[in-house]
C-alpha cells in the first residue's frame, strides 16, 4: 500500500494517499454526531472523482501521520505528556468494528447433496465479499474488482435494503471504501465513526439473517481513541496510578502480568510490553467481545443475539431435504422433485447460479418466493479459476491438445459423480481440507497496526488462493464424462469438465473435492505453493531458525533437498479418499479430524525448529469402516502391543510434505516393481503378528521377485529411504518397519514401531505407474 506522500505544491490528492490515514481521517472529520457536514460532502465528491482532497481534511491526515509517527513512550511520565501534546484528539474517538459468520460449517453441511451445499458456501460468500463492501461503496473502488462487477447490485443493497427506514438510514452516507481494513475470510474488520458503531454492527448481522435465514452471524463495535490505534488500550485518565511499562516490570512475576504480556521470543520484560501494546492489542479486545457476544452475552444497546431463528416443524407435515424445517414447496422441475423449505430453496438457487446452470431456476420463480438474489452478484470458484488460467502460462488445456476442444466447452462439474469419473479407479473422490498453521503466533507479534492487518489479509488470501489454482493446474486436465453422465446432461455433444469443486476459499481455509487417485500430490503444491507466495511477497514472512531433517523427517531418499528457506506460516491438510457415494456432511466431518490431526503434528514438530506444513490423509473404502472417529480406530484398530511390550503402528500418517512426497515416489516404485496385490495385503496383514514376522515375511518375498532391478528399486525406495535404522553403527535392516526410539530413551523393549506399508497398500490402486505416458507432457499453452 502506497504511504502518505505530498505533492510539490504539498497537497494530497486520493492516488497517493494511505487507504489507513483516509479511514482515520475521516471519522475525525465527521465528528460524534449522525449527520455529514460540508467538510465530509466534499471529500466524498473527491474520493468519488479521484481528485484533490480539501484542503482541512488534509490537515487532518497530516495530523493523523504526525500520531503514528510517535515514538513509544517508553515511561510512565512521557505517557501523562501526551494528552497535552495531543489536547485536541486527546478525546477524538474512532469507531472500530469486526463481524462475520460464525458456524460455518453447520450451515453449509446442514444439507446432504452438493448444489445445496455449494449454494450456502456461495450465498455466504456473496454476502462477505459483496454485500457487506456494498455497505462502504466499495464498487467505487479499483480493489473490489468483484464489487465493481455487480455495480448495479450494491447500490441495490443501499437504496432498497440499508438505508430503508427500518433498517440503518444514514449508515450508508458515513461510509466510504477506505474504512475497510479487511473483508476476506468470512470476516470484516473496518473502523467508521463513533456514532455509527452500534449501527454497522446491527447491520451485518441482520443482512446475514435476512439473507440466509438460518445462518448464524455476530458483529461487535467499540470505540477507541485515536492514539490507542498507535498504543494500545489506554485509560481515560492518565495519572501516577496508570498501570505501564514501570509496574509491568515490577509486577511481571505476577500470573495475570506473565500470562497477558510475555512473548516467548524475546526475554526483555520492556520489550514484551511495547509488543503488546498495539493496535493489535485493540483487534483482541474486539475479538474477546465477539466471543462473548457470540455465546449469547447481551452487550448493552444491542439487541440480543440469544434468540437465533427458528423455523417451526410438525410431525404430519413433509420436511425439507435437510429434515430439518416444513417444505413449503415442491419443485417438480428438478430430477427427484425434492421438497423445499424457503432457507433451503435459497441455497439451491444460488447454487445454480454459481454453476451458471441458469436452464433449471424456473421452479425458483413458479415458488412465489419474493426473496432474489442478483446473478452478477455471484461467482463461482470455477470462474475465478479460469480468469487465473487466462492470465498464467499454464499447460492445463494442453494436456488435452489431442482432442481439440476450446476453453469454452469445459464446464463446471454438477455432481460428486462426475468428479469421481475423473478418477482412476473410477468412482472415487477425495476431500481436502486446509488450515494455515501459526497464523495466531505471527499476528501476536508481527502485525502491529492496521497497515498491518491490511496488508497481512491480502497476502493470506492472495496465497492461499493462488496456490489452489496453481495446485490444480498442475496436476488435473479437462475430463470428459462417460456417455452415461452426458446423457444425464441431457447433452448430445461430448461433455468435457473442471474435475474439482471448490467449496470455499476463505483467508486460510480452503476446502476442496478433487479425484482421488490426484489427491495427495494436490495437497501437497497446496502447502508448497502456499509458503513460496507469501516468501516472494515478503521477507518478513521468512524463518530464520533452522532444523535438523534427522529428527523431522523420517523419509531421507536422495531426491529429497531440504530448504532452510523456511516460512514462518504453513498449511495443515486433512485428505480423505472415499468412495463417490460416501455422504457428503460425513466425510467432512472425517476430513476435519484429519486436519486436527495434522495441526497436532506440526504443533509437535515446531519444537524441533520445523514450521512447514503437514498432510494427514485416510483411504475409506467403506462407510462402514470408522464407527466412532479416526482418533479412536488407529488406537484400538491399528495399534497392537508385541513381544516385550513392544508397540506397534500399523501406519504412519500424519507426514510433512517431503514425507508425502516421498511416500508418493515409494508408491510409484511398488507400481514400477509390479508387485503382486495378493503379496501386498499378504504383507500388511502379517504386520499385526509382531515385528520378527512381518520383517521375514517382507524380507523372503522381495528375495523371490524375479526382476533384480524391481528388488534394488524397492531396496533404494522404501529400505533405504524409509526403515534405516536411526542409530548410524546399526547395520540392521527394519523394513517394513521405522523405529521411532530416540537417543536416551527406554530400552529397545520400549521402543515404538510404525509403518508406511498399510497406507501404501491403500494406495496403491491410485498410484500411476512411471512407464505410462504422462498426460502433462503437452507444452505451455495460454486460454
Amino acid at each position: 500500500m502506497e504511504k502518505l506522500e505530498m505533492q510539490n505544491n504539498n497537497s494530497i490528492t486520493t492516488a497517493i494517499a494511505s487507504s489507513i490515514g483516509v479511514a482515520i481521517a475521516w471519522c475525525l472529520a465527521w465528528g460524534n454526531g449522525r449527520e455529514p457536514n460540508d467538510l465530509i460532502t466534499q471529500t466524498r465528491q473527491a474520493l468519488n472523482q479521484r481528485k484533490e482532497l480539501p484542503e482541512k481534511f488534509q490537515e487532518l491526515m497530516r495530523q493523523v501521520q504526525k500520531l503514528q509517527q510517535e515514538q513509544f513512550p517508553d515511561s510512565l511520565e512521557k505517557l501523562k505528556a501526551l494528552p497535552a501534546k495531543y489536547p485536541e484528539y486527546w478525546n477524538a474517538e474512532v469507531g472500530l468494528v469486526y463481524g462475520g459468520a460464525t458456524k460455518i460449517k453447520q450451515y453449509v453441511f446442514e444439507a446432504a447433496k452438493l448444489p445445496d451445499i455449494r449454494g450456502a458456501s456461495a450465498l455466504l460468500d456473496r454476502i462477505n465479499l459483496v454485500d457487506l463492501p456494498a455497505f462502504f461503496h466499495c464498487e467505487t473502488h479499483d480493489e473490489y474488482e468483484q464489487c465493481q462487477r455487480a455495480r448495479e447490485y450494491c447500490e441495490k443493497v443501499r437504496a432498497e435494503w440499508l438505508d430503508k427506514n427500518e433498517n440503518f438510514p444514514g449508515l450508508s452516507q458515513a461510509l466510504i471504501p477506505e474504512l475497510i481494513i479487511y473483508s476476506t475470510g468470512g470476516n470484516i474488520l473496518a473502523f467508521c465513526p463513533a456514532a455509527y458503531v452500534d449501527d454497522l454492527a446491527n447491520a451485518i448481522e441482520k443482512r446475514y439473517t435476512e439473507e440466509t435465514l438460518t445462518a448464524n452471524s455476530c458483529a461487535v463495535g467499540e470505540k477507541f481513541k485515536l492514539l490507542e490505534i498507535k498504543f494500545g488500550l489506554l485509560p481515560n485518565v492518565i495519572n501516577n496510578d496508570t498501570f505501564w511499562i514501570e509496574k509491568c516490570v515490577s509486577n511481571w512475576e505476577h500470573e495475570l502480568v506473565k500470562a497477558y504480556f510475555e512473548d516467548s521470543e524475546t526475554s526483555s520484560k520492556e520489550q514484551a510490553f511495547k509488543q503488546r501494546k498495539t493496535f493489535n492489542e485493540l483487534a483482541g479486545k474486539l475479538a474477546s467481545l465477539f466471543n462473548q457476544r457470540r455465546n449469547g452475552n447481551n452487550i448493552a444497546n444491542r439487541p440480543s443475539r440469544r434468540y437465533p431463528a427458528m423455523f417451526e416443524t410438525h410431525p404430519y407435515i413433509v420436511r425439507d431435504e435437510g429434515d430439518r424445517r416444513s417444505a413449503v414447496i415442491q419443485a417438480e422441475e428438478l430430477p427427484n422433485k425434492p421438497w423445499f423449505s424457503e432457507a433451503s430453496a435459497r441455497k439451491r438457487l444460488v447454487g445454480q447460479i454459481s454453476k451458471r446452470d441458469n436452464s433449471s431456476t424456473e421452479w425458483y420463480k413458479k415458488s412465489g418466493f419474493i426473496w432474489q438474489s442478483e446473478y452478477n452478484a455471484i461467482e463461482s470458484w470455477v470462474n475465478k479459476f479460469e480468469d487465473f488460467l487466462y492470465e498464467t502460462p499454464h499447460k492445463y488445456y494442453g494436456k488435452v491438445r489431442s482432442e481439440n476442444i476450446h476453453p469454452s466447452r469445459v464446464k463446471e462439474a454438477l455432481s460428486v459423480r462426475e468428479i469421481g469419473d475423473a478418477s482412476q479407479p473410477k468412482g472415487f473422490v477425495a476431500y481436502i481440507y486446509a488450515d494455515g498453521n501459526n497464523m495466531g503466533g505471527y499476528i501476536q507479534r508481527k502485525i502491529k497496526t492496521p497497515e498491518d492487518y491490511q496488508n497481512f489479509s491480502r497476502d493470506i488470501f492472495k496465497a492461499t488462493e493462488e496456490s489452489v489454482y496453481t495446485a490444480l493446474t498442475e496436476h488435473l486436465e479437462p475430463h470428459k464424462l462417460n456417455p452415461n453422465l452426458q446423457a444425464e446432461r441431457k447433452s448430445t455433444k461430448d461433455a468435457w469438465i473442471h474435475p474439482f469443486e471448490i467449496l470455499t476459499i476463505g483467508g486460510d481455509d480452503v476446502m476442496l473435492i478433487v479425484p482421488a487417485d490426484k489427491a495427495l500430490a494436490i495437497a501437497k503444491t497446496i502447502g508448497e505453493e502456499f509458503e513460496k507466495i507469501l516468501l516472494a511477497k515478503n521477507i518478513s514472512y521468512k524463518e530464520e531458525k533452522t532444523y535438523n531433517p534427522q529428527s523431522v523427517h523420517r523419509y531421507h531418499g536422495e531426491k529429497q533437498i531440504v530448504s532452510n528457506n523456511q516460512c514462518k506460516l504453513s498449511m495443515s491438510t486433512g485428505v480423505l479418499i472415499t468412495a463417490e457415494d460416501t455422504p457428503i456432511y460425513y466425510a467432512q466431518k472425517l476430513t476435519e479430524q484429519l486436519l486436527k490431526s495434522a495441526k497436532k503434528q506440526a504443533k509437535e514438530l515446531k519444537k524441533h525448529g520445523y514450521y512447514g506444513g503437514t498432510v494427514d490423509f485416510l483411504v475409506m473404502k467403506s462407510v462402514t469402516m470408522i464407527s466412532s472417529n479416526i482418533s479412536d480406530f488407529r488406537t484400538n484398530g491399528l495399534t497392537k502391543t508385541g513381544n516385550l511390550q513392544q508397540k506397534l503402528k500399523l501406519y504412519a500418517a500424519p507426514y510433512t510434505l517431503q514425507e508425502l512426497g516421498g511416500l508418493l515416489a515409494t508408491a510409484k516404485a511398488l507400481k514400477d516393481a509390479e508387485f503382486p496385490k495378493s503379496q501386498l495385503y499378504q504383507i500388511r496383514s502379517l504386520l499385526e503378528r509382531g515385528k520378527q514376522t512381518a520383517i521375514l515375511n517382507y524380507l523372503y518375498f522381495r528375495a523371490r521377485l524375479s526382476n533384480k532391478k524391481a528388488q534394488e528399486l524397492l531396496k533404494t525406495q522404501f529400505e533405504n529411504a524409509w526403515c534405516k535404522p536411526k542409530n548410524p553403527s546399526n547395520t540392521g535392516n527394519l523394513a517394513p518397519w521405522m523405529s521411532l526410539k530416540e537417543k536416551n530413551e527406554d530400552p529397545e523393549d520400549k521402543v515404538t514401531y510404525e509403518t508406511i506399508w498399510r497406507e501404501l497398500v491403500d494406495l496403491y490402486p491410485f498410484i500411476e505407474k512411471s512407464n505410462t505416458k504422462s498426460k502433462s507432457e503437452a507444452g505451455v499453452l495460454q486460454s
